[in-house]
């Protein structure tokens, strides 16, 4: 998405900038520090895609869940309505539908879909260096990982960086994250499709999808995904309550 020559989702100067400033405190204790980066995040996307042309959003061949799968999934949403509080108190639980036609690379650098976990439950994470509540949330997913990971359960982290490829995988390193697979969109597609799909209007963004193939539940913003909150959400998502 281009304004004015810039695309939404580069590691532009600008966003570099604004995501390493400092911000007020705003939210719970725990999650003070994160409010006004992730709301200059939403600003600086917005912003960029306001000129951007519509394109619809293609679905085909296994990465559409029939409806038939998707209602499968419905009685898991019912039980995560009411789950959704506390430090997911921002998480929207929706009825069951097939999520956005995303690609992206997957840690050998090859490219895949959503399509390549299925029969998994799937929490997709979108991040970047630049972005401050980003970084911030990565070592409470990593311990979700850690925790629940298995053949069931993935948190799909996906590096939104365009420049300097090898910064993300530093960074990770540097700060203790052993847990999570990278996963990376250097080409900075993902981030546009799903600014498209209304699913991203800043950054973190973090959507759950059903082993069904179903999405089940969006959160735009941060989260404490190391919490209480989030293994009981998690783990009911599993059916390992």
């Amino acid at each position: 998405m281009i304004v004015n020559g810039v695309q939404a989702g580069s590691d532009h100067p600008s966003l570099e900038k604004r995501g390493k400033k400092g911000h007020i405190d705003t939210m719970s204790d725990r999650f003070k520090t994160r409010t006004t980066p992730w709301i200059i995040g939403v600003v600086a996307l917005g912003l960029l895609g306001a000129g951007a042309a519509w394109y619809g959003l293609s679905r085909t061949g296994s990465q559409v869940a029939a409806s038939g799968e998707c209602q499968a999934a419905a009685a898991v949403t019912d039980q995560l309505k009411p789950l959704a509080k506390g430090e997911l108190a921002a998480v929207g639980v929706s009825a069951p539908k097939s999520p956005p036609t995303i690609a992206f690379n997957g840690p050998d650098g090859k490219p895949m879909s959503l399509a390549d976990f299925g029969g998994k439950t799937v929490l997709v994470n979108l991040w970047a260096t630049w972005c401050v509540p980003c970084r911030q949330e990565m070592p409470a997913l990593d311990k979700l990982q850690a925790e629940l990971g298995g053949k069931d359960f993935e948190v799909v982290a996906v590096n939104v960086d365009t420049r300097n490829p090898d910064k993300p995988k530093a960074w990770l390193q540097e700060n203790g994250i052993r847990n999570l697979a990278y996963y990376a969109d250097p080409g900075g597609k993902l981030l546009q499709t799903l600014q498209r799909s209304g699913h991203v209007v800043g950054l973190p963004t973090t959507f759950m999808v059903h082993a069904s193939g179903c999405e089940i539940a969006l959160l735009k913003g941060p989260a404490e995904w190391a919490s209480p909150d989030a293994f009981t959400f998690v783990r009911t998502a599993l059916g390992r309550t």
